[in-house]
């Protein structure tokens, strides 16, 4: 029988578990065995296989996380581990790839330099990669951010406060934007503005000064920031502490960093689709033969037509190529993003 292995690599994002479900259980349909590989590249250049069966996968498509594992690879980063790990996938006649950027590069290059076929599925919360509208894991990852900022603006009404709350996105500000809107924030900081500190901090001090003015008298201020602004959350704070003493008649400001609390958790139903469809159509992708490509669910761009009508196929390195533009600022998509925030900034503020 023909065989598929399964990675997961890079940062864990809900709703692996469901793509590694669908995969398993379409390739099985089709009469191809399938076998996961543990711990990345890592367990790629080790030889890390594991059978995985439809009995196996009774639960896993609620699980958070990822079963198989994951973990960043310098090893391969050299000749010596790229050179192994494609001789490992000797016995295997597809690879499927669910990771961000750096997985997808490396799938990239096992197809470029060893002739490895190989799909791509983007699963990243950060949302950072071209050719798709969403990645797995982005939605649960926002649901997460909205969640715990009720939860911190409950609090801060009730003691007149300021809150800083920095997310998850490295690079690419979309959490932040996305979750500015949801949570009826009054501003946001992210990397894509290109503003320096003391533009930053000045214009906080003023949306502070007019929050607490006895004409708008405001009980909360909420400020979402992305991990991907140089200034960091405790200097912004620092630096804001004088502004709250003097100009907001006993308010008060506290920052709130929320880390990994963003990234897990069991995937919400949008992610469970998302990353079904995509699991469904990059195993059938495989198994007749595709390569060097990644599914995109429901994509700005144009690709190649997919089994499934809000999925399309494109070239990895395309996908490479236009997702270095997302995040230096000159793809469409990010200047979307910004004209969007920007023509809602004035709304925040009221």
């Amino acid at each position: 029988m023909s065989t598929i292995a399964i990675i997961t690599s890079g940062g864990d994002a809900p709703g692996m578990n469901t793509a590694i479900s669908v995969i398993v259980r379409t390739a099985y349909s089709k009469g191809w065995n399938v076998v996961g590989v543990e711990d990345g590249y890592d367990g790629l250049i080790d030889g890390r296989f594991v059978p995985l069966t439809v009995h196996q996968c009774d639960d896993l498509m609620r699980e958070g996380g990822t079963w198989l594992r994951s973990a960043r690879s310098d090893r391969f980063r050299t000749p010596e581990g790229m050179k192994q790990a494609a001789k490992n996938l000797s016995g295997c006649d597809a690879l499927i790839v669910i990771g961000g950027n750096g997985s997808l590069t490396g799938a990239n290059i096992l197809a470029e330099k060893f002739g490895i076929k190989v799909i791509g599925i983007p699963a990243s919360i950060d949302n950072d990669i071209a050719c798709t509208s969403l990645c797995i894991g982005v939605d649960t990852a926002l649901n997460s951010i909205v969640e715990a900022c009720d939860k911190i603006s409950d609090t801060a009404r009730s003691h007149r406060r300021a809150f800083i709350v920095e997310v998850m996105g490295r690079e690419c500000g979309y959490l932040a934007m996305t979750s500015a809107i949801a949570c009826s924030a009054d501003a946001v900081l992210f990397r894509e503005q290109g503003k320096t500190e003391e533009q930053l901090v000045e214009e906080l001090r003023e949306l502070i000064r007019h929050s607490y003015s006895a004409v708008r008298n405001k009980k909360r201020v909420l400020i979402i920031k992305a991990e991907g602004v140089e200034v960091s959350t405790a200097s912004l704070a620092e630096q804001l502490e004088r502004t709250m003493k003097e100009e907001t008649n006993g308010a008060t400001l506290r920052y709130t960093i929320l880390g990994h609390v963003v990234r897990g958790g069991r995937p919400s139903a949008l992610d469970r689709l998302i990353a079904s469809r995509l699991g469904f159509a990059a195993t059938i992708a495989a198994i007749e033969g595709k390569s060097k490509m990644m599914v995109g669910w429901r994509p700005y761009e144009k690709g190649e037509i997919c089994i499934d009508p809000r999925v399309e196929l494109f070239e990895l390195s395309y996908v490479l190529e236009a997702t270095d533009r997302l995040l230096d600022g000159t793809h469409p998509t990010t200047q979307e993003r910004l004209e969007m925030i920007g023509r809602v900034q004035d709304v925040l503020l009221l």
